[in-house]
């Protein structure tokens, strides 16, 4: 049996002794071995004589596209855990294929998720996994919801206060809050807390978190599917009301892995709630006024997108160097930039939707006129809200807003 030049073997806090058979005997033929100093100590120099040796440098990425390339035969990874779970093993066979280099062969150990499971006596089907590995950790406020169960995967000694203090900060402390050090290896300690009694206590540099969401009273959860309140986001007037962002999203539709363009983000609820609803999506949010991307990035990081890119700069000039997108939202500068529409329509890809809504007879001419142009349909919103009047209630309209939609042909 022939195996593709690249093996990346899953290694756990077990070290060499949970590797078994195959992972031993790739480990026994390795000509190069790459991994953090801590799973090359696993791995006793005589099982792999003769082999060189490469920790992960820092930053990692020139040696992650050099073995995404290609390498020669007898080339090994270490990975933590499952490699195709959350870290090396997933990038490095994403990359080859987008290279076009053949896939890795892949020994998986268990997972830390799995046996964070399996201690706790969690369906794993029913649990949500999070890794704010090279990430920002607020991504995790994005999936508090009730009763809802959460493993992370975190680094370094304070990864676990970090977490904690954003469950406490958001209303979240009551949730059980359970640190899992070392799982799997000879030192694996539990310790149970909440989130508020954790504190800011360290932990063993290799943890993770698992999380049983209870919201404090008063605390209101927030749904991923789109929607929010409108106090839930920080604006100075220039955000799309729940309603209509409702509506938006909804002709936008969120698909996984697609790019979208909020261009005008004002306070960016389109591109966060696109990401709320599609994790594996991404998200561009073009914004020229640099109170309002500062705005952007603090209510991406409150509503757990903190992934969310930010482009400080005027449409269309500013959409020249971003990668082609699957969906577009114009939400402002319609009137500032007549040609914008259509600047939009053609960088889409094939197949992609652009969705834009305006408010003034002005921006609504734009929307006709793009309309006999490319196709398309338009629609008019008009919302009204009960409130008081002196004693009684009465009907209070928005303005109304009339939306065009379209999906490109695909070429």
């Amino acid at each position: 049996m022939t195996h593709p030049s690249l093996t990346i073997v899953g290694i756990g806090a077990d070290g060499w002794a949970g590797l078994g058979d195959e992972a031993r005997d790739a480990l026994g033929t390795a000509r190069l071995l790459v991994g953090s100093r801590r799973q090359l100590d696993a791995v006793p120099q005589t099982a792999t004589a003769g082999a060189e040796r490469r920790p992960w440098p820092s930053p990692l990425d020139p040696l992650v596209e050099e073995l995404a390339r290609g390498t020669e035969p007898g080339t090994v990874v270490l990975a933590s855990g499952d490699p195709m779970l959350h870290g090396i093993g997933a990038t490095l066979a994403k990359r080859r294929a987008d290279n076009g280099t053949p896939a890795p062969r892949v020994l998986p150990h268990p997972s830390a998720f799995a046996y964070a499971c399996a201690r706790l006596g969690w369906p794993e089907a029913e649990v949500e996994l999070l890794s704010a590995v090279a990430r920002a950790p607020e991504l995790v406020a994005r999936a508090l919801q009730p009763h809802q169960r959460i493993v992370v995967y975190v680094t370094g000694a304070d990864g676990a206060a970090t977490l904690a203090t954003i469950l406490t900060d958001r209303g979240w402390g009551l949730s059980d809050f359970t640190v899992l050090e070392q799982l799997g290896g000879p030192g694996e300690q539990l310790h149970h807390a909440t989130a508020e009694t954790w504190g800011e206590r360290a932990a063993d540099p290799l943890h993770a978190v698992a999380i049983s969401c209870r919201p404090a009273p008063g605390t209101r959860p927030l749904p991923r599917i789109p929607g929010l309140p409108d106090d839930a986001y920080a604006h100075d007037g220039q955000l799309t009301k729940w309603v209509v962002r409702a509506v938006t999203l909804a002709a936008l539709a969120p698909a996984p892995g697609q790019l979208l363009w909020d261009v005008g983000a004002g306070s960016g609820s389109i591109g966060i709630e696109w990401l709320r609803a599609e994790p594996s999506a991404r998200a561009v949010a073009i914004e020229p006024h640099p109170e309002r991307a500062a705005r952007i990035a603090h209510n991406a990081r409150t509503l757990g997108v903190p992934e969310l890119t930010i482009v400080e700069g005027k449409a269309p000039e500013a959409l020249d160097q971003l990668d082609p997108p699957h969906a577009i939202f114009v939400g402002g500068g319609l009137t500032a930039a007549p040609d914008l529409l259509d600047r939009c329509h053609d960088a889409l890809l094939p197949g992609g939707r652009l969705v834009a809504n305006a408010v003034t007879l002005e921006g609504e001419q734009l929307l006709q006129a793009a309309r006999a142009r490319h196709g398309g349909s338009l629609t008019r919103l008009a919302v009204g809200h009960a409130e008081p009047v002196g004693r009684f209630t009465a009907w209070r309209d928005q303005l109304p807003i009339v939306q065009w939609s379209i999906t490109k042909e695909a070429s």
